[in-house]
């Protein structure tokens, strides 16, 4: 901590203990680490997603519902997605409707410890996608990163 910002945190004091700065606070409050031993197994988690994300996109299921699976850079730029889909929909006066889909082959790495990298097949009628999930274990459970689909 410089000097400057030493001289403007304020000290939180409890009786009887040394004084403690509320920058010690917001690491030990912040979201930590987790281990790959330490999380479930990522598989249902890389599915429930990819089919949540492919319901949002179609209109049949709201964003928000995924909000505590990702981070907040994945939310706004699902939120974008969702919002243009809504618009092309509107213009082919299309109302939204659940698809019809089944879930492929997913395929894991882990690049790190704590990280999985998967891509889960999505297949429909007319046409087949994949959906590419990174995720990162953070207080004992997954959240994902990184979410593209192609």
């Amino acid at each position: 901590m410089s000097d400057r910002a030493a001289a403007t945190a304020r000290p939180l004091v409890e009786s009887g203990a040394p004084a403690r700065f509320h920058d010690d606070l917001d690491d030990y409050f912040a979201r930590q680490p987790a281990r790959r031993a330490e999380l479930p197994d990522p598989e249902p988690v890389l599915r429930n997603l990819t089919r949540c994300v492919i319901e949002a996109l179609a209109g049949a299921r709201d964003l928000e519902q995924l909000a505590r699976w990702v981070n907040d850079d994945v939310y706004r730029n699902l939120s974008k997605r969702v919002v243009l889909a809504a618009r092309a929909r509107r213009v082919k006066d299309q109302a939204p409707q659940r698809p019809a889909f089944s879930l492929g082959r997913v395929h894991l790495s882990e690049p790190a410890d704590g990280v999985i990298e998967g891509v889960v097949m999505v297949h429909q009628r007319a046409r087949s996608r994949a959906v590419a999930i990174r995720l990162e274990g953070f207080d004992q459970r997954w959240r994902a990163s990184a979410i593209s689909v192609l």
